[in-house]
């Protein structure tokens, strides 16, 4: 009888409800081998609401709305929290229990469609320790992790990778450049406790490496010898004067030469205006400051290679990686045109969870 009260006209199971189920029991098989921490896809309509907090920090935020937008793949599972209201900052954050991915594997995956082809504006996301006041969230929060798409004008194309390390943020080297298209697009930053990380679009790598060696969060590990210095017959000109090259006898002209062509006007006062004297014009036969062609340096040796020698003050730290007390996921941006959607939310410790995540989610609809 319980699940006959499900069926709606027609003894059917209507559509929105299979699905929640559907979803539902592949999270729960999922979770028999991955930790879901956080995942939140707003299937349950206004629901959303009690989940997320926005930020109070000043009265003039922009608001967020529960919808699929313009186009879509599916009209519910792709309904997400979208930006409504231009050249607006933005600050809204979700709870979950607190947890530390050391000696974990830790994913951050969600997805973002810029359907207003977006000209400047974030959509990244930030993981926040549990002692955020969520109703306080602001630009200068202090945040774990600062991780996806930012777009602005022709310069700023780009996925951000931050990571806190000793109370001071640190972004990656590596330039990865985000989907600039009116699409749904999936992001996914991996953090592994080996110290590796990679980070993938729509479920392809995009970017990987060693979090030691793509973000400056300690001294280098070698430095120049300063007890060595370059020889001073060391010659690293390219190139260099010619010296067969002599300056024309004629070249030396003013820039500026008197236009004896003008006349004193008529009206000239020498005592009220001062004496007139021809005005200045710039000089056609002026060619500017004579230089000697270049021609290669027979004596070139390239660069002088400074040897290296390790440095006193690196010490490495294996724990660059993990975060204690991870609990709140917000988006805190600004946005000239709104439109952004977020959906599908995702924080675990199983990447095969997530990408199968992603392509049950993004993959079926990608509107």
């Amino acid at each position: 009888m319980a699940a006959a009260g499900l069926r709606g006209r027609g003894g059917r199971v209507p559509a929105v409800v299979a699905l929640r189920l559907a979803l539902l029991l592949g999270a729960a098989l999922g979770s028999a081998r991955a930790r879901v921490y956080f995942q939140e896809q707003f299937l349950d309509g206004v629901n959303w609401q009690k989940r997320w907090i926005n930020s109070e920090y000043k009265a003039d935020l922009g608001k967020f709305k529960l919808t699929a937008g313009k186009f879509y793949g599916h009209p519910v599972r792709d309904k997400g929290l979208q930006t409504s209201e231009n050249s607006k900052f933005y600050a809204i954050s979700s709870r979950f229990k607190p947890f530390s991915n050391k000696g974990k594997t830790l994913v951050i995956q969600y997805t973002v469609k810029h359907e207003q082809k977006i000209d400047c504006g974030g959509g990244y996301v930030k993981i926040f320790s549990s002692d955020l006041d969520q109703k306080n969230l602001r630009g200068d929060s202090h945040y774990y992790i600062m991780f996806g798409p930012d777009i602005c004008g022709s310069d700023t194309k780009k996925v951000h990778v931050i990571l806190n390390y000793k109370n001071k943020p640190h972004p990656i080297k590596k330039p990865i450049r985000c989907k600039v298209d009116g699409y749904t697009h999936l992001y996914t930053l991996i953090i592994r406790p080996d110290q590796t990380y990679e980070v993938k679009i729509d479920n392809e790598v995009v970017a990987s490496g060693n979090l030691g060696d793509d973000l400056d969060f300690l001294p280098p590990r070698k430095i120049n010898d300063p007890t060595v210095r370059k020889p001073t017959d060391w010659d690293d000109r390219i190139q260099i004067d010619d010296p067969n090259d002599i300056k024309p006898e004629d070249w030396d002209e003013p820039e500026y030469i008197m236009d004896t062509s003008a006349e004193k006007p008529e009206g000239w006062d020498d005592a009220a205006n001062g004496e007139w004297h021809y005005p200045m014009v710039k000089n056609p036969l002026y060619r500017g400051e004579w230089k000697p062609r270049q021609i290669d340096n027979p004596n070139y040796r390239g660069v002088w290679p400074h040897p290296q020698i390790d440095n006193p003050n690196y010490s490495p730290d294996s724990s660059i990686y993990s975060y204690e007390n991870i609990s709140i996921i917000g988006l805190d941006i600004w946005q000239v045109r709104a439109g952004t959607i977020f959906d599908n939310f995702l924080i675990t410790d199983d990447e095969v969870y997530a990408e199968d995540f992603g392509d049950e989610t993004w993959g079926e609809t990608k509107g």
